[in-house]
């Protein structure tokens, strides 16, 4: 948090910077907004007016999240914003906004599932109307919805999920990667760590 707070200071004069920087710094209370400032910024690129050759390269660099987290974030923004219009419209008070990971839970769930149609209308009512942790979610629906690997195999999708990550640092940082390309592996990659069941980001 120190390290962003130094970043708004840095870029207090470009006010779009910093307000994702800012945004960034009360992620944990509201995610919902820091996604709609990411979506609207990988629709302008103008992160490319900042030094940076995608979305992805950006939130890392200045706002210290992982690319899997950026895509979750965009994509359950994406999400509500074609199935649930109405969370979009709740305070966090009043009505509880569900965490992106539990929208991304159940995005995935709905786009990508061969479950019984009760099952996941069961799951959408826990994420979008009871507002149910991630963990919970995944705990009574996980194998079920999903048809996700049997624990036994959790080692296997850690593996890959660490070999991701590398490969994905060594591309960022790589200067013989063309551009066009480099934003590809980017991208690739990115979707590759966010269709794995990892933790939730702290």
């Amino acid at each position: 948090m120190r390290e962003l707070e130094r970043a708004a200071e840095a870029q207090a004069g470009d006010p779009e910077r910093a307000l994702l920087i800012e945004r960034t710094r009360r992620f944990k209370s509201s995610w919902v907004e820091l996604a709609e400032a990411l979506s609207a910024l990988s629709r302008s690129e103008r992160y490319r007016a900042w030094g940076y050759e995608s979305l992805e390269a950006y939130a890392k660099g200045e706002l210290h999240l992982r690319p899997e987290t950026v895509l979750k974030l965009t994509g359950s923004f994406a999400f509500l914003q074609r199935r649930a219009p109405e969370v979009l419209s709740r305070d966090g008070v009043g009505r509880k906004i569900p965490s992106y990971q539990a929208v991304d839970f159940l995005r995935r769930a709905e786009e990508g599932s061969s479950a019984p149609r009760d099952l996941v209308d069961a799951l959408r009512a826990e994420v979008i109307d009871e507002g149910r942790a991630y963990p919970t979610l995944q705990r009574r629906f996980g194998d079920a919805v999903l048809g996700g690997p049997p624990r036994a195999e959790s080692s296997e999708a850690a593996g890959l999920r660490n070999v991701a990550r590398r490969l994905l640092e060594l591309v960022e940082q790589a200067s013989i990667v063309a551009p066009g390309h480099k934003s590809e592996l980017v991208a690739a990659l990115s979707r590759l760590l966010g269709s794995l069941d990892d933790e939730p980001p702290s």
